[in-house]
């Protein structure tokens, strides 16, 4: 009994001291869980916003470089590998138990044929994968084109081209989704503040087009550098092997005559200097420059010295893959300020993300909205959208966009550059007019102060006036004196080119600010200039002053209807866009909430879309009452 009076005395006595000790602990856990004085939410946001502001940065420039990378290969292995077999000598030495002509005009109209059909599966292939991710598919295809040269027969190099042609359409096409939606995003993070306070009020229907102008920007300036990058083999390596103009152009006695004796035979390098490079290069005519030689190389490439140029090559496409695959998710819910600074630190120093990887595009709800609408709805949008009639007026615009390149790298660098100054001198006439067009890209960004017409027009005008002087005028052949003149032609057109280019996408990203509709615009933009490109291998027949006819009453007609339009618009005309659906999501399995996702409402309203606030920002309530479903599948869409 006395053992256990003085146990309970002492455990009464330690009773306090255990109190003590929970304070304690108590404390110790505040201090490590709780807010530390010295933290700073405000300024912890800011730096959190100017992360999201940096990666968005870091987007715009890797997908850039991978679009740049990725058609520079394509276009240099095209053009050296055609050179190489329009030689008599080569063909005979190389592959004299196949027919080689026979196989680059299969490659060529796999090229160009297949992309007549894109319209109808590119938004169902951007929509399923991800703008992204069809990105990374895309430029993989143009991989598996440069390995399938490794091995030139029917069944490599005729598969690989079909497979090119099919995944034109929807790489440009995500690409420029791309680039817009980019744009939109970091609009968001640099008024992050004004969102937060006017989240009831709608957004100012104008407020991102200075983001979308320098992307934009920033995009083309970066691509047109394929045309220079895409000279790399020749200029280091075929120009090694070549003749001299003396011999190519011996019996060339007349330059800007394509088309004279097409059909009759095969003309010099109908197929060889063909650069059937969608969307913005195309295929030479057939029946180019009568006369010119048809052994063109002085001595033959060893095969070691080939592979070593096209791994040098596929090494670019693969790090073309590298720059836009895998790269870090949307959008990271901040952390609560409970956490401290130095859980705070700790759990955000992975929020930088690698500098040289695309990220997504659009948070993960986001492409489960946009995918839940239903592939019918899908596979009719693009369809749909033909009815309104800014993009009708817009189709000649969207033509010409796709002549005017393929007639630079065609049928003016053969039919005038090299027929005045030589075959070797082919790959110095487009660097020019790569460098040039890239350098003027920049202008696009007087349309952050004038009107956005003024660029557009510019380059119109700059086109006319060349397509004019090219009607009236043909250089003499092998006379170097006129090298002075053509580069400046050269450098004039790319000025033209970046003014078109640029202005266009600006302009449909200025248009179409809805995320639910950016990629079946942009499909429909690059539909129409695989169109053109079709056109070019069909016209290839045609004499030099017929196709400068039809391009420069392509241009008038596009310049008249994108003014018609301009009008319309300012006037305030409604317009009538298809309605996109709700998402529909399945009521069994996994399913997260709806409250954070970004549903689609209905867009009946035409150009008022600008103005209308983000599905997110509304009342559940009001949203299910708005844009309630109809039951009949076939009622969806207005």
């Amino acid at each position: 009994m006395e053992k256990d009076v003085d146990g309970c005395q002492d455990g009464a006595k330690t009773l306090p001291s255990t109190g003590l000790g929970t304070e304690g602990a108590e404390t110790q856990l505040d201090d490590f869980v709780g807010a530390h004085p010295d933290y700073n939410e405000e300024e912890e946001e800011q730096k959190y916003f100017r992360r999201k502001r940096l990666g968005v940065i870091k987007n715009v420039v890797a997908a850039s470089l991978a679009g740049t990378l990725t058609y520079s290969v394509y276009l240099g292995l095209l053009q050296m590998q055609l050179i190489l077999h329009y030689d008599e000598t080569y063909r005979e030495v190389k592959y004299s138990n196949i027919r080689l002509e026979d196989i680059d005009h299969k490659v060529l109209m796999g090229i160009n044929v297949t992309p007549v059909a894109a319209l109808l599966y590119t938004p169902i292939f951007i929509r399923f994968f991800g703008t992204k991710w069809a990105m990374f598919l895309a430029v993989g295809i143009y991989a598996l084109f440069v390995s399938s040269n490794y091995w030139e027969r029917y069944y490599t190099l005729v598969p690989s081209a079909v497979a090119i042609g099919m995944v034109i359409v929807p790489l440009w096409a995500s690409m420029g989704t791309y680039i817009t939606r980019m744009a939109q995003k970091y609009y968001e993070y640099v008024n992050y503040k004004e969102e937060q306070e006017k989240e009831r009020q709608r957004r100012p229907r104008d407020a991102c087009n200075a983001y979308i102008i320098v992307f934009q920007t920033v995009f083309y300036s970066c691509f047109h550098l394929s045309f220079v990058c895409a000279q790399m083999p020749m200029v280091f390596f075929l120009n090694n092997y070549l003749y001299q103009l003396n011999h190519t152009l011996f019996a060339v006695k007349h330059c800007g005559e394509a088309g004279r004796g097409a059909g009759r035979h095969r003309e010099p390098l109908g197929l060889g200097l063909t650069m059937a490079c969608a969307p913005l290069a195309g295929t030479l005519s057939h029946g180019t420059l009568p006369g010119f030689n048809k052994t063109v190389l002085q001595s033959l490439p060893r095969s070691v010295s080939l592979i070593i140029v096209e791994s040098a090559l596929m090494a670019a496409a693969f790090l073309a893959m590298l720059v836009v695959s895998a790269g870090a998710e949307g959008d990271r819910p901040r952390l609560p300020p409970t956490i401290g600074i130095g859980g705070w630190q700790e759990l955000t120093a992975g929020a930088p993300q690698v500098l040289v990887l695309c990220g997504a595009a659009y948070r993960p709800m986001e492409e489960i909205d946009m995918r839940s609408i239903g592939w019918g709805n899908i596979f009719q949008l693009p369809f749909k959208h033909m009815r309104d009639y800014r993009l009708r007026h817009l189709f000649p615009l969207f033509i010409y966009s796709g002549f005017e390149v393929l007639f630079v790298c065609t049928g003016f660098s053969l039919n005038y550059g090299v027929c005045a100054l030589g075959l070797e001198r082919l790959a110095y006439l487009l660097m020019a007019y790569g460098f040039s067009a890239s350098a003027c890209s920049s202008l696009a960004l007087c349309m952050l102060c004038l009107r956005r017409q003024i660029p557009l027009l510019a380059g119109a005008f700059i086109h006319a006036a060349l397509l004019v002087t090219l009607f009236c005028w043909a250089p003499e052949p092998r006379y170097l004196a006129q090298a002075p003149l053509l580069y400046s032609i050269a450098v004039l057109w790319g000025a033209g080119s970046a003014l078109n280019k640029t202005g266009i996408s600006i302009l449909l990203g200025m248009l179409y600010k809805k995320k639910e509709r950016q990629d079946f615009i942009f499909t429909i933009y690059h539909w129409w200039q695989a169109l053109a490109i079709f056109t070019v291998y069909l016209w290839s027949g045609l004499p030099m002053k017929a196709k400068l006819s039809i391009m420069l009453l392509t241009l008038v007609v596009a310049v008249g209807t994108y003014l018609w339009m301009e009008r319309k618009v300012v006037q305030n005309m409604e317009v009538r866009l298809p309605r996109i659906p709700r998402p529909r999501h399945k009521t069994r399995g996994y399913r997260y909430l709806e409250d954070n996702s970004d549903e689609t409402g209905s867009d009946g309203d035409g150009d008022k879309e600008d103005n209308d606030k983000e599905d997110n920002d509304r009342h559940p309530t009001e949203a299910a009452s708005e844009d309630e479903l109809p039951k009949e599948d076939g009622e969806q869409l207005g």
